[in-house]
Parts: C-alpha cells; structure tokens; sequence
C-alpha cells in the first residue's frame, strides 16, 4: 500500500491524488509491467475513501491504457507510458483521401500526449457495433462517424455520454451529442443553386446516387433543388451500361463514376462543357487537372479536423456545421 499517498485539504480530489500515486510509483519502477495493483477494497479501508472514489481512479487510468482489469482478480500494470493523457477511439467509415486529410488535420491539432486509435467499419453495422462494444471503457474520448447505417444511436449511446464526438454525418437521434458534420442536403442544394446560371444550358440533371455510402441527404437536396428551379432531372444507382445524351450535366459523388463518365464520353466523341456537363464531390489535386478542370462540390476536410481537436481539447459542445463550397471549373 506504500505506492498510494492520500492527503487531506490539499484541494486535490482523493480520486486525483490515486492517479498521482501509481504515476509516481511507475515512473520510479515501484510497479512493473503486469504487476497487481492494490484491491480496491484495501485503499478503500486504508485511507477511509469510498468505493466510487478508487474505482473512479482506476477507471480513468483503464482509458487511458496504463491500467487494465482481470475480471474476478483485480488490476494490473498495462503500461509504463503514464504520460498519455487522452487516448481517444476514432472510429472512421472507411480510409479514403479525404479522411486521410481529416485524420492528419485531427493529428497535428490535437497536441503531444494523446494516443489516437483508429479503426474502420466499412459501413457494416455488425462491425459497427463490435467496434464500439469492445472498446466502451478503454478510451477518454470516443470520435464516432455513423455514416447513413441504421439505428446507430443505440449502439452509440452505450458510451459513456459527455465522452462522445459525432463526426461528418449526424441526425435527430444523435443530436445530444457534440459534432463537426456536413448538411448535405443543404450543401448539394446552395451549390447547385450557386451554379445555376451554369446549370441553365442544359436540358436534364442527373445524379448518380448509388446510395451504399452516400448520405440521403444529398438525393433529397437535388430533388428540391429541381423541383423548386423546374429542372427535369433523373436519380440513378450507376453510370455503368449508359450512353451520355447530350445536353445532360452528371452530378458524380463516387470518383470511380467520374471516370466512367468521363471514358464514356470519350468513346462517344463528346466534349466536356460543351455536350455534357459534370458535377463532381469531393476536391482533389487531380480534378483541377482532368479535363481541363471538374467542378466541385466540396467541403473543407481538414478544417474538420482542427475543428474536432479544438472541441475535444477544450472540452466543447455543440454542432458545428462544416463549410462547403462549389468549385467552379471548365466541366460546367
């Protein structure tokens, strides 16, 4: 019991001054990698503190990975690096070049000390769950991007509630919870309003919408948007098997589309902006170059990621809508 050291009217809460103790006691090398720590009931019965008191203590250093427990058994020693002080799950949908630029934005924000895990659920609600079951308990900050895969509220609320951050897809379930998301349905509709002068040269809009990972949202934006400006419009689940008509403009979320899209039309002798028109989501490198320019609808991917690491450095609440933009170019 020599490693714990209590004392009264310091202004530093007993749980706090647990902590301390077993910081100490492993950066001196009084504890060992996998060495039992004291049961809860003797700091409990030694320093006349309750339970909730210990196991609050014990908790924080669980999260944080330097503790761990044997069900039945009682505490060990997981790891000597007591100098993480966050360990936070980041649980993305899926590695692209975009939330690459949100995960390295998040990681150059968020400060030394903090240990990140990141995993993918590949939009796979069993997955989904597996993920955040088997983590509830282990982390200080939980980093959660639902996507469009249902009923995801039920699994998410299982995590401790004022540790929890929505990131890029939210909705009405999941409203209690801080987030930095993108309003699509809002987005799509300005940014195609934004083009409309362009827009108005065509005959049909057409938004490739195969649905799996695009959020609804974006689908119910378009239709209001050609309804409220008298567009005649057409929602399909993939280019794949279609000619282009001319007078049409493609609004393209999925790149492997843009690029049937644009093989087609060269097959088809048709000339960008000229014959057809294209929409793409998303900006890279890549579309300020190919043919001569893609417009974009996109957001600021690595504003999202300061903006996350602010919120969960200083503590913030709310939702912060993230800002999109269209990127005209020579496509429309």
């Amino acid at each position: 019991m020599n490693i714990i050291s209590i004392q009264n009217n310091l202004g530093i809460p007993k749980y706090r001054q647990i902590v301390y103790s077993i910081e100490k006691a492993i950066e001196e090398k009084k504890l060992k990698k996998d060495e039992k720590l004291p049961s809860i009931n003797k700091i409990c019965i030694a320093f006349t503190l309750s339970r909730d008191t210990v196991l609050q203590a014990y908790e924080e250093l669980k999260k944080r990975g330097i503790i761990y427990a044997i069900p039945g058994k009682g505490y060990y020693v997981k790891s000597l690096e007591v100098t993480i002080k966050q360990r936070i799950f980041l649980l993305f949908d899926e590695l692209n070049i975009f939330k690459e630029d949100i995960y390295n934005s998040f990681m150059e924000s968020i400060g030394k000390n903090v240990q990140v895990d990141i995993f993918f659920h590949h939009f796979n609600y069993q997955m989904f769950r597996k993920l955040i079951t088997e983590s509830n308990g282990n982390y200080t900050k939980y980093i959660i991007m639902p996507t469009n895969l249902p009923n995801t509220a039920e699994i998410i609320k299982t995590l401790p509630v004022n540790e929890v951050f929505i990131l890029d897809q939210t909705n009405l379930a999941l409203e209690s919870f801080p987030a930095v998301f993108q309003n699509h349905q809002k987005d799509i509709y300005d940014a195609l309003q934004k083009g409309k002068s362009h827009l108005n040269k065509y005959k049909k809009l057409i938004l490739i919408f195969p649905g799996f990972r695009e959020p609804e949202g974006m689908k119910k934006g378009f239709e209001n948007f050609c309804a409220d400006y008298s567009f005649e419009y057409e929602i399909i689940p993939q280019f794949k098997g279609r000619d282009i008509n001319t007078g049409e403009t493609y609004i393209i979320p999925n790149d492997r589309d843009l690029v049937d899209v644009i093989e087609k039309s060269k097959l088809q002798n048709l000339k960008l902006s000229e014959d057809f028109g294209i929409i793409s989501y998303n900006e890279t490198a890549l579309k300020k170059i190919v043919g001569n320019g893609i417009t974009t609808i996109s957001t600021d991917f690595e504003a999202m990621g300061r903006i996350l690491a602010e919120m969960v450095l200083k503590g913030k609440k709310g939702q912060i809508e993230n800002k999109c933009t269209l990127i005209l170019r020579n496509s429309l």
